[in-house]
């Protein structure tokens, strides 16, 4: 996939703004939209198409802070590969299964008041991640190793948050 900073021209950077990206999205989708290209020759409509992807791919990679920070390691010769490998400390790993197993332990009790505090609680760590990877690749020369580290930790925090709303979704169908 192409450089998704470039393609949407902003610059690389992770503490984008939310606003200003999804304004620029629409501009370039309004400048790219088939209409636009109504009449041209084939080859003009195809490659407007062809940008509007690349458009619309980059745009659901840089509103992800997960994926934005993926892309800026990446930048910096840190490969995919590599990346999804990365090692969480041991510490990490602890919090992580003690909070699978009181989210197991919520599920089957059925206990939503449970479930949602540990959301919370997970939320802000998550937070936490955010804020850490915008200081790591703010730093001059940006903490690669660091914004590794956060990548893993926020890939755990947000596997759990998807698995707590599984949780949530499940309770609330058995009630229906």
């Amino acid at each position: 996939m192409p450089d998704p900073f470039e393609t949407l021209g902003v610059s690389p950077s992770f503490d984008l703004d939310a606003a200003s990206l999804e304004a620029r999205h629409r501009e370039l989708c309004r400048a790219l939209h088939p209409d636009r290209y109504v009449g041209r020759p084939a080859g003009e409509r195809r490659a407007a198409l062809s940008r509007a992807v690349d458009v619309n791919a980059a745009y659901r990679v840089l509103r992800d802070p997960a994926r934005r920070a993926e892309a800026l390691l990446s930048l910096n010769g840190h490969h995919a590969e590599a990346l999804e490998s990365a090692r969480a400390t041991p510490a990490l790993l602890m919090e992580v299964m003690e909070r699978r197993e009181a989210l197991s332990a919520a599920r089957k009790l059925g206990d939503r008041d449970k479930l949602r505090a540990l959301a919370r609680e997970v939320n802000e760590k998550k937070a936490s991640a955010i804020h850490g990877l915008g200081a790591a690749f703010s730093r001059n020369p940006p903490d690669l190793a660091s914004a590794e580290r956060l990548l893993g930790e926020l890939r755990y925090h947000q596997r759990f948050l998807d698995e707590a709303l599984a949780a949530e979704d499940e309770l609330d169908g058995e009630d229906s």
